[in-house]
């Protein structure tokens, strides 16, 4: 069983799907907030450029550090970074224990490249190299993965990041097929690192799947389809799993695993139910799985601690059912999925772009 003291966390964890929270703020980590989730059962920990943004701007605790950065010439992006970097370094710190008592399976703490640099392959993986050199190589801890998003021009530098042996959070995925991309660029990448001999044994990947946003996307266009709203989200996860158990079971996976390298996880984000008249765990329960995990806000994670009731192998609930809604009734109800995932992961770019900006123009301000 798992080390946790929760229940309803150690059932999520012995069912194969590993519960991250996914915040992070100095605060949490001043006042304890981090180390009591660890105590409870979190296992794992994600950030990304709103949750930064939201942690910086709301809180003094950075002020002294953004002076004194600025004292030194650095610009506001470098600060953002710098104070980014202090914070995934002192969560590593805490979630260390996890991840050697783990296996390096989980104990992971991501943190994301500039969201400026998504459409830019080169900028992207010159980013992911220097956030690995530091906080990894330099700073030791090997339990940081990189987050790169899955657009275009993400595929080249998670193949190259993964073939350089930087474990990798591969952020944004919204469709099937973008997902097979992710994965064939993760094996490229692993081949490439396998022949060159790198050392696999502290790596590890996920590929994280946005998924309540898809059902906040498409019911208002369900209207006259009351009964697929509320279905496609986790629809298309159990399809996207499906294509994991595929992919992973092949055998250029297997030829990867048997040199090391452990199979790139999904990972369910954006699992917050936006409609208060869906259930609070509904992205919760209904995708437990082996070989996944799930990272939840701090509403969504009290919420599992207080009331979860994770299900053996609920993901493969269903699946023919969800295999109809998607190739079937969504498009006898007019709705191109493929339009609506690409809209998706324009607007997932721009809205951590647009943070970012935010947090740029309020470290601006404090550092005054």
């Amino acid at each position: 069983m798992a080390s946790g003291k929760n229940a309803h966390l150690n059932s999520m964890a012995d069912f194969g799907t590993s519960p991250w929270i996914d915040n992070i703020s100095r605060d949490w980590l001043e006042d304890g907030t981090l180390s009591r989730l660890i105590d409870d059962g979190v296992v794992g920990l994600t950030s990304n450029p709103t949750i930064f943004a939201n942690a910086i701007s709301k809180s003094s605790v950075y002020d002294g550090q953004i002076k004194e950065l600025k004292a030194k010439g650095f610009d506001a992006g470098q600060i953002a970074l710098e104070l980014a970097k202090s914070d995934v370094a002192a969560a590593a710190s805490l979630l260390e224990p996890v991840y050697q008592r783990t296996g390096h399976l989980d104990g992971w703490v991501s943190l994301e490249v500039d969201p400026f640099l998504a459409f830019d392959s080169e900028a992207t993986i010159k980013a992911a190299r220097e956030i690995s050199q530091e906080l990894v190589v330099e700073g030791g801890h090997k339990n940081v993965m990189v987050k790169i998003p899955a657009t275009k021009a993400g595929l080249g530098p998670i193949e190259e990041a993964i073939a350089s042996g930087i474990s990798v959070n591969v952020t944004l995925i919204f469709s099937i097929a973008r997902y097979r991309e992710v994965y064939e660029a993760f094996l490229r990448g692993a081949e490439r690192g396998i022949a060159a001999g790198v050392d696999y044994s502290h790596h590890r990947s996920v590929a994280s799947f946005f998924v309540s946003r898809l059902d906040t996307a498409i019911d208002p266009r369900l209207a006259e389809h009351p009964e697929l709203q509320g279905k496609v989200a986790i629809a298309q996860s159990k399809l996207a799993y499906q294509t994991f158990l595929e992919v992973a079971g092949g055998e250029r996976s297997q030829r990867a695993i048997e040199a090391g390298v452990a199979p790139q996880r999904p990972l369910w984000a954006s699992t917050s139910s936006k409609n208060p008249n869906y259930p609070d765990l509904v992205y919760v329960d209904n995708l437990i799985g082996p070989n996944t995990v799930n990272t939840m806000p701090l509403a969504t994670m009290e919420a599992v601690i207080d009331h979860g009731a994770a299900r053996k192998n609920s993901i493969l609930e269903g699946v023919d059912e969800a295999r109809e809604v998607i190739e079937t009734k969504l498009t006898e109800a007019g709705i191109d999925l493929g339009a609506v995932t690409a809209e998706l992961e324009s607007q997932g770019v721009s809205s951590f772009s647009a943070s970012w900006k935010q947090l740029l123009d309020e470290i601006e301000k404090k550092a005054l």
